[in-house]
């Protein structure tokens, strides 16, 4: 066994399977505001598992009362509305039909819905203050307006037609906002930018008024709708500005998801008198851009941004494995398909860890410094987002990384399966493996 693989053996803690595999990062987070649950999969089920686990333990112990993930505000917004028991959804699997738009699995999945099933009991049945589920993304630019036109046509009939004239800007796009994208980046169209911008500022000049309608129930509406504005006005910018070039559009949707992050964390300390928020999203947005290749192309991510903003009360948590099986699809929009995951490169920080021969294991910077000047030097380090191919593994699915610099600690699960749709398609229970060529990043 050669020095790097013993100096890693000596800080790893093993998962031996039962929750007391979690007390020294409970302990880790105990002064935290944001902790961040990475993968490095959108597909893989230990990774939704521990996420969970941890998660819960942090509600429980440590008195977080947000879980905020890389989806969309409107899907997540109903997930939310079911987890505190409010009028609508009855049953996870329904409060998770939201989400129809690709990649469905990524949330509507066997884990997720356990999760969100507990998390409901808590918060009925626990007598502590509710625990609300949240979307950080900006995807949604139909269904967002939409939204907001629902919340003005109940709060405020004559603001909701000034809104609906407004929005009908993308009317002309046939509800494409690639297509609106296109036309707009290219000069072709003029851009409805205008008018997501002032209907935003509109809506926040009126919040004083509609706050005073009906007390809390009030106040949560507006913070939706508020938010659903945001989005409008964000995606609007992100479709314009997706031909320009993947770094812009990039660091415009990770800067949406930390002013989203903000919000909420301001929406709960005026409701509760604190915020302690759980991430979960993609190891490339959670772990600190600047330790990896994305920043030295100018990348930043929300896990930069948390460091910058909160100090040492952001923990950014990595995980990683080596093969298995994972939830991919082959194309956007193509099906579901259970892919196996080729062994990890030999110059990968997830083969270093697999020559350690300990299954599962986690490694806190903070307690091993060895480890963590070890893994202070570049690695390659494996990302898989909702597209997987195999056979262009190494152009399509490795960047190098200084792992220590990118996280305060990293979870290994050497072997690992695929998560569970909540649909399971002919493609996915048929092990499909693609063969179109890609670039890297896609679909994280």
């Amino acid at each position: 066994m050669n020095a790097a693989v013993e100096t890693i053996r000596r800080g790893a803690q093993p998962l031996r399977g039962d929750l007391s595999d979690y007390d020294s990062l409970i302990e880790r987070c105990e002064k935290a505001k944001v902790v961040m649950l990475g993968e490095a999969t959108h597909g893989t089920h230990e990774f939704y598992e521990a996420r969970a686990e941890i998660t819960k333990r942090l509600i429980e112990e440590l008195g977080f009362n947000a879980v905020a993930v890389e989806a969309d505000w409107p899907d997540s917004w109903r997930v939310n509305q079911f987890v505190s028991g409010s009028d609508g959804d009855t049953a996870a699997a329904d409060a998770l039909s939201g989400f129809k738009r690709f990649p469905q699995w990524m949330w509507r999945n066997s884990d997720v819905l356990d999760f969100t099933g507990w998390l409901r009991d808590r918060n009925i049945n626990s007598g502590e203050k509710e625990v609300g589920f949240y979307g950080l993304d900006l995807y949604s630019l139909n269904e967002s307006m939409q939204a907001v036109l629902d919340y003005l046509r109940e709060t405020d009939p004559a603001v909701a037609r000034t809104f609906s004239h407004r929005y009908a800007c993308f009317d002309h796009f046939g509800g494409d906002p690639k297509r609106y994208g296109l036309f707009t980046g290219t000069g072709i169209s003029k851009s409805c930018e205008d008018d997501v911008v002032a209907a935003l500022a509109d809506l926040r000049r009126k919040k004083g008024a509609w706050l005073g309608l009906d007390g809390h129930r009030a106040g949560e509406a507006y913070f939706c709708a508020e938010q659903n504005a945001t989005v409008v006005a964000d995606a609007e910018n992100y479709y314009r500005t997706m031909l320009r070039g993947d770094v812009q559009s990039w660091n415009l949707r990770d800067r949406h998801m930390m002013s989203t992050l903000l919000a909420i964390s301001s929406h709960l300390e005026a409701l509760h008198g604190q915020a302690k928020v759980v991430v979960w999203a993609h190891n490339s947005h959670i772990g600190d851009a600047r330790a990896t290749q994305m920043g030295h192309r100018g990348e930043f991510n929300i896990g930069q941004l948390a460091r910058e903003h909160f100090g040492p009360e952001a923990v950014l948590i990595g995980f990683t494995t080596h093969n298995g099986t994972v939830t991919a699809a082959s194309d956007w929009d193509a099906p579901a398909e259970r892919k196996g995951v080729r062994p990890a490169h030999a110059h990968s920080c997830e083969n270093l860890f697999h020559e350690t021969e300990i299954p599962r294991f986690w490694l806190d910077f903070s307690k091993h410094k060895d480890s963590a000047e070890l893994l202070h030097h570049p690695l390659l380090q494996r990302a898989i987002g909702v597209i997987y191919r195999p056979e262009t593994e190494r152009e399509s699915h490795y960047f190098t990384a200084n792992v220590s610099d990118q996280f305060d600690a990293v979870f290994h699960f050497d072997e690992t399966r695929a998560v569970e749709p909540l649909e399971r398609s002919p493609t996915w229970e048929a092990d499909g493996i693609a063969e179109v060529d890609e670039t890297y990043p896609t679909g994280l």
